[in-house]
């Protein structure tokens, strides 16, 4: 069974990585091991992306059912068979709630970005995983039940605690794919964290139709399947060898560490890559573990720390959650028959489009990618603000609109969704690296909450100008790429900490001095 499962799934990554990057001397580069284990880890970011697309298509039949819980379904219309359907008008109580139920997955999110060094160190990065499993399933529980208790309640709950899962998981699996990547596919496998994300929201809006999980019986259903693939990692987790570079730096057991390596590589001299280890963690010994307040403190990682921050901030702030969370009723107000279907045809390009990023991520570049991708959406959202204005005006505005945001979510997927999950994982050497991720994590994360819970407010205020307000924000990070992101393709821990040391133009020039170093190795632990 083991090996038809890594046979399938070496036939599918292929076609994505085969051809991305020339083959390297070290040992075999794209094992059935390997790509077994990538497919594992990725499987919680299918459950992350489930879980940020599943909130969408049954918003009204859901709605319904809060007015109930909350003592106000007198605002329901019923149907002749005595089924609820949607409100004359939503009930201030219910817009409340509702805003809370997207918005507190989020805010699960936000807390247990910050516990994601202290999983991933404390229980290794596969045991990690599996750890947390338990959290899915007990998130999924919760909302599939929801019809036995206030619905209201149980989803809320349900929701913050399958958020803090996704935070954790969000943090984890690009840190472990990161590190057992091969340097000549580490972008190809990175962007398969953002490709699993878009294939789950995918999922969840085609299940999420009235005719199939979306409607007033089988909602809860749906809401539940966020913790099945929990159910089916925990059964493969065991089946992948831990990270090696986890093993040697952090763990010291630089036997079991040549064993992983051989397990991801086939049958090769693991001297080079295990003398690279040692030497990182020698480099990492003579400082003190470096903590999330002693990264934020220390001016040794600001550059990247920076970089890193903004590169997440640009991800969540293009307002592509605003599109993800409230796609149906824009593509409502912008004159679409059908927005439910309209909304599926969104989760179509963006799975197409990160296609396009994994074949394209380590032959464009990051930098690249994410600057096409940052101005893409920027003039996309200027032509979708022009499209909701003069849409009463002109009939054909509606296709504008959508075509607007049809291009606005795939430029999103070509650089601005994938890269800046997996890039944290490529500037930060071993030693800050959790911090650095848990950070990055929390940014996002944060970021992610302000989104969904301020947009309704925003575009009642702002009406179709509403996108104009994130043209302005993509104009602003796009500007930002270009001046201070570097290249990190095909290059190395060190080649990379040389850049933001100030060996390249537009960077300090000077190297980190005694006095900064030394700042670092005593900051304070949190």
């Amino acid at each position: 069974m083991r090996g038809l499962i890594i046979y399938l799934l070496r036939q599918h990554v292929l076609l994505f990585v085969e051809g991305a990057a020339p083959k390297m001397d070290s040992g075999k580069q794209i094992s059935g091991t390997l790509i077994l284990a990538v497919f594992t880890a990725v499987l919680g970011s299918l459950q992350y992306g489930y879980s940020l697309g599943v909130i969408n298509a049954p918003q009204k039949v859901i709605e319904t059912h809060y007015a109930r819980s909350l003592g106000v379904e007198d605002l329901a219309v019923r149907s002749a068979n005595g089924n609820a359907t949607e409100p004359k008008e939503v009930h201030p109580s219910v817009v409340m709630y509702w805003s809370l139920s997207v918005a507190i997955f989020s805010v699960g999110g936000m807390v247990s970005s910050f516990l994601v060094g202290f999983v991933a160190d404390c229980r290794g990065r596969i045991r990690g995983m599996l750890v947390v499993n338990i959290l899915a399933v007990i998130g999924g529980l919760l909302m599939a039940l929801a019809k036995m208790g206030k619905a209201h309640i149980m989803v809320l709950s349900g929701r913050a605690v399958m958020g803090f899962y996704c935070g954790l998981s969000s943090g984890l699996v690009p840190m472990y794919i990161g590190e057992i990547a091969p340097v000549a596919y580490r972008g190809a496998l990175g962007t398969l964290h953002q490709l699993a994300i878009v294939t789950g929201i995918l999922i969840s809006q085609v299940i999420g139709l009235d005719f199939l999980l979306g409607n007033d019986y089988f909602w809860p259903l749906l809401l539940g399947l966020s913790g099945a693939p929990a159910i089916l990692q925990t059964m493969l987790l065991p089946l992948c060898p831990e990270s090696p570079r986890y093993l040697l730096i952090k763990a010291g057991k630089e036997e079991e560490a040549c064993k992983a390596l051989k397990r991801f590589k086939g049958e090769y001299d693991t001297s080079k890559d295990i003398a690279e280890m040692r030497a990182e963690k020698e480099e990492l010994m003579k400082e003190r573990r470096v903590t999330i307040l002693g990264l934020v403190r220390s001016s040794v990682y600001r550059q990247q720390l920076f970089v890193a921050l903004m590169m997440h901030l640009s991800q969540q702030f293009s307002g592509i959650n605003a599109i993800f969370y409230y796609s149906t009723a824009i593509f409502e107000r912008a004159g679409v028959q059908q927005p439910v279907y309209a909304t599926i045809g969104v989760g179509v390009i963006n799975l197409v489009f990160t296609m396009v990023s994994v074949a394209l991520v380590d032959r464009a570049g990051r930098r690249t990618l994410t600057l096409v991708g940052l101005a893409g959406m920027c003039v996309c959202a200027i032509v979708m603000t022009v499209g909701l204005v003069y849409l009463t005006t002109y009939e054909w505005m509606s296709i504008v609109s959508m075509v607007a945001i049809f291009l606005f979510v795939s430029f999103f997927e070509i650089g601005p969704g994938p890269i800046p999950w997996f890039i944290v994982a490529e500037i930060f050497s071993q030693g800050p690296r959790p911090a650095a991720i848990a950070l990055a994590g929390c940014c996002n994360w944060s970021s992610n909450f302000l989104v969904g819970m301020l947009f309704p407010y925003i575009e009642s205020y702002l009406g179709s100008y509403v996108f104009i307000l994130f043209a302005g924000l993509l104009f602003i990070f796009t500007l930002f790429t270009y001046f201070r992101v570097p290249e990190t393709k095909g290059k190395t821990i060190e080649d990379i900490a040389a850049i933001f040391q100030g060996k390249r133009k537009g960077f300090p020039s000077a190297a980190p001095t005694t006095v900064e170093l030394e700042q670092l190795k005593t900051a304070p632990e949190v």
